[in-house]
């Protein structure tokens, strides 16, 4: 039997989308017969994201996933064209909507921005291996876009223009990532080492202090004022160290909008 023939569309309605993200946003309906019964993108999508929370991002493949499910790999492309595009599906599943508990417009610009900048770090800290999914196109998943908006509504009433306030958005989003990913990077290295947060702390400033004394007392002098205040010695505090520097982001978003006033 020949196989039916692709559906036809109007160019008018034509997005760019994958189709398995069409479907996500209701413009197209799921393929509901397959070479296996019981395998969909839903399916598919929850192996690949529970093998990329135990294993890493790169333990995922199309391969992969099809053994998780006990299916073959071929199956599989009935559902989701390439491994990109399971990334997307992913991501898509693993950010979620943004919370309810977002401050009311009353609240103002600023708290309503710093509530996003916590809400998405919440996100990428519970699912790190987000951060090594390349940022290939814009939001365009239902729940990136409802991310987007919410960053945008923040900043509703501010008087910046559209193209200002995505560039604020684009500016939080990406001190979130890094942050989240210097985080993960540490944590990492601390997990390979075996030394304790605490541990490590110490061994850096007394390394820091040694390499300081080996070039004699005149070098490194903003280093060795550091190091004499005893900052280095109260340790981090994470979420502290994360709120001060999205605050002088705010700082300066603030400026921002205080000048076109």
């Amino acid at each position: 039997m020949a196989p039916p023939p692709p559906e036809r569309r109007d160019p008018a309605d034509e997005t760019g989308l994958p189709a398995s993200v069409e479907a996500a946003w209701g413009l197209r309906g799921r393929p509901t017969k397959g070479p296996r019964p019981g395998i969909g993108v839903e399916r598919i999508v929850d192996a690949a994201v529970k093998l990329a929370a135990t294993e890493g991002l790169q333990a995922v493949s199309m391969g992969r996933v099809a053994k998780e499910l006990g299916a073959s790999t071929m199956s599989l492309y009935r559902y989701v064209a390439a491994k990109d595009e399971l990334f997307i599906l992913m991501q898509e599943a693993a950010t979620g909507l943004p919370p309810e508990d977002a401050p009311p417009p009353s609240a103002g610009w600023r708290a309503r921005l710093a509530w996003f900048g916590h809400a998405y770090r919440g996100v990428l800290e519970a699912n790190l291996w987000l951060l090594h999914i390349p940022i290939s196109s814009p939001p365009a998943t239902p729940n990136s876009v409802a991310w987007m908006e919410a960053g945008l509504d923040a900043l509703d009433g501010t008087g910046l223009d559209e193209a200002t306030k995505l560039g604020v958005m684009m500016l939080i989003s990406g001190y979130v990532r890094s942050q989240a990913g210097l985080m993960a990077d540490l944590t990492e290295a601390m997990r390979r080492s075996g030394r304790s947060a605490e541990d490590t702390h110490r061994q850096y400033i007394h390394t820091l202090t040694r390499l300081a004394d080996q070039r004699g007392p005149e070098a490194f002098p903003a280093v060795r004022r550091l190091l004499a205040s005893q900052v280095l010695g109260e340790g981090d505090d994470a979420d502290a160290d994360f709120d001060w520097g999205l605050h002088r982001v705010l700082d300066g978003v603030q400026v921002l909008i205080e000048g076109r006033a």
